[in-house]
């Protein structure tokens, strides 16, 4: 059902509307996790790091489809609070139709240049042909990613995290027993894999998007609605290009990250790709619920009601540090045993790469969450400068000093101290955004 964020106690409305979401993004992380975790335990070391290199190169395609759902979420909010209902379905149509279009072209950029991609990565000869036939088969399935994708961002932004929630818990724990079915059953390798995420994600797109035209056909509007709307689509794109742009700079950035991991050895990659899932899985969490704190934002400020946006990013921040204190806690004490689901006790130096990573990044969840809460309300203000600028900046010292420290220390060590130190860097100048104001309509110069 839609739900109006505008109305009721902020801190009620916020996390009862942000836990679900927060439900579905681990769902989601499942389909990589049951990837890799079969990869690892089912066909061997080798296949575990061609899915973590692929991982890499997906991130790409993943940015386009995250910016579309990010656009397309914030304008409907806003239009959502405002009760301008024809527009907003004007722009929900929109999105769809342009979305469909960048698809078709991402499918054939990707086609013709993941080779070369991966040879950039400097991916090992034993693992190349794994790696390139599991983006194959992933780029066949771009099309259920994007319109899954803008499925979501139009659920969240009517206010219903509930009904993606129940999507991506059946399809993502289907996932795993079909992972197992045609890994183990037909011995089909890395292929049954990609086929597995390609088969459940398909069925979660169809039934999201028929269920999203039928929730659009119960809303009434005085007039005729236009199909495709330039001036929607541009605003769309002012806040979807720079939410693709920084998504997909992180995402070059974990391909020279894996350049340089790549360049300490098959196990050093194995046991970086299987801890980098776990991590991720906490990551895209905190920025699932500060995309709750974006719609939360946007629907208010599209009602004017700014002093609610303020408790909704304290609320937010509450949410997220409950959330950090097991999961660092799981990480830091537990983390060798949750490596063991994607390899064995035979693969020690991967395992001990995994477990130190997880050492040294854990205990910075609380410093990253809160400048994904902050990220939240900038970016479903429109304020897509500033939130560009902490998240550029963070991406650049990550990058800059794994090179730097890993060739000083001469170890991997160096890459991992990267993350902590720009997160750290990153989170100050989102929080000093946020307290500047930038998130107020009179204050945003973008």
């Amino acid at each position: 059902m839609n739900r109006d964020l505008t109305v009721g106690d902020p801190k009620k409305v916020l996390w009862a509307f942000c836990l679900p979401m927060f439900g579905s993004i681990v769902f989601q992380q499942l389909y990589n996790i049951a990837d890799s975790l079969v990869a690892g335990r089912f066909i061997g070391e080798n296949a575990l790091a061609a899915v973590g290199n692929s991982y890499n190169i997906t991130l790409i395609f993943l940015a386009f489809a995250f910016g579309c759902n990010i656009g397309c979420s914030v304008i409907v909010s806003q239009l959502f609070g405002a009760r301008d209902y024809a527009r907003m379905k004007s722009c929900v149509y929109t999105a769809l139709i342009s979305s469909g279009v960048l698809c078709i072209l991402l499918m054939l950029a990707g086609f013709l240049s993941c080779g070369a991609l991966l040879r950039l990565m400097k991916t090992q000869p034993e693992i190349l042909s794994d790696s390139a036939l599991y983006l194959n088969i992933y780029i066949w399935g771009l099309p259920f990613l994007f319109f899954y994708n803008i499925a979501t961002g139009i659920f969240s932004a009517l206010g219903d995290s509930r009904t993606p929630f129940l999507f991506l818990a059946f399809s993502s724990s289907a996932n795993i027993f079909i992972d197992i079915l045609f890994v183990k059953t037909f011995s089909m390798g890395i292929a049954g894999v990609a086929w597995a995420t390609f088969l459940c994600q398909g069925i979660s797109c169809i039934f999201s998007v028929l269920l999203i035209l039928k929730r659009l056909a119960g809303i009434k509007t005085p007039a005729p609605v236009r199909i495709f709307s330039w001036d929607l689509l541009g605003k769309t794109a002012r806040i979807a290009i720079p939410s693709i742009l920084q998504q997909s700079f992180i995402s070059v950035g974990n391909i020279l990250l894996q350049g340089c991991i790549n360049g300490f050895g098959v196990s050093v990659a194995a046991g970086y790709s299987a801890a980098i899932k776990l991590n991720n899985l906490v990551i895209t969490s905190f920025t699932t619920i500060g995309n709750g704190i974006s719609n939360f934002s946007a629907q208010n400020i599209g009602a004017r009601l700014y002093p609610r946006v303020g408790e909704g990013f304290k609320a937010g921040l509450k949410l997220v540090w409950t959330l950090c204190v097991p999961l660092c806690l799981l990480y830091v004490c537990g983390g060798k045993y949750l490596l063991l689901l994607f390899m064995d006790r035979s693969s020690a130096e991967a395992l001990r790469t995994g477990e130190v990573f997880l050492w040294i990044v854990a205990p910075f969840y609380f410093v990253v969450s809160t400048k994904l809460a902050a990220d939240g309300v900038l970016r479903g203000a429109g304020a897509m400068k500033q939130f560009m600028a902490a998240t550029f900046t963070d991406l650049v010292l990550r990058v800059v000093l794994a090179f730097l420290l890993s060739g000083i220390l001469k170890s991997s060590l160096g890459i991992w101290f990267s993350w902590p130190i720009g997160w750290c860097i990153g989170t100050a100048i989102s929080i000093l955004f946020y307290r500047k104001g930038y998130w107020r309509r009179d204050t945003i110069r973008t």
